[in-house]
């Protein structure tokens, strides 16, 4: 998981993996399939990790200061490992923008839709906001956590903390 996070799928061959996992081509194909199914089996252990982040998120009652909260902590870990910079599934999301890949993009769609729907449902929280602008926040939130998780795997910490303050000044 973490080769994949940190080179992408493309560019992790399967002698990287290999040298990694410390097992021949064989017993990889013969556990996974091929690379691909590793790299599935990969993105799921991925959620595995994160959904203990999304739950946090999910069972919080403060609105606005809880998709705020999220920010923080879904970023926080890369500032624990310097090698590892951003999503795993916002990277698998952009590397497989332009890909017919259905496996990997139905995977993205569910990610990113729940994602979404948590996002509304703790803006819902503040009753003075119309469903119309409940949308558009979502959506340019869900917009902002993508652009943090890229900028997460240059930018400093500090850089990291300023943008998440100002793209929560006028929600």
């Amino acid at each position: 998981m973490k080769l994949f996070w940190r080179n992408g799928y493309q560019t992790t061959s399967m002698q990287m993996l290999e040298k990694e996992m410390g097992i021949n081509k064989f017993s990889i194909y013969s556990s996974f399939g091929n690379k691909h199914g590793l790299f599935l089996e990969s993105l799921k252990c991925y959620k595995g990790q994160v959904n203990v982040v999304l739950d946090k998120f999910k069972n919080a009652s403060n609105g606005v200061d809880d998709i705020k909260q999220f920010f923080y902590d879904s970023v926080s870990s890369n500032f624990k490992d310097d090698n590892i910079k951003g999503c795993l599934v916002t990277n698998t999301y952009n590397e497989f923008s332009e890909s017919e890949d259905a496996l990997i993009k139905e995977e993205m769609t569910a990610f990113m839709n729940n994602l979404k729907e948590l996002i509304i449902e703790k803006l819902k929280l503040d009753g003075s906001k119309d469903l119309k602008t409940i949308e558009k926040q979502a959506n340019f939130l869900l917009l902002a956590k993508h652009g943090l998780a890229a900028a997460a795997r240059v930018n400093s910490k500090k850089e990291i903390e300023d943008y998440i303050e100002m793209t929560f000044i006028n929600i």
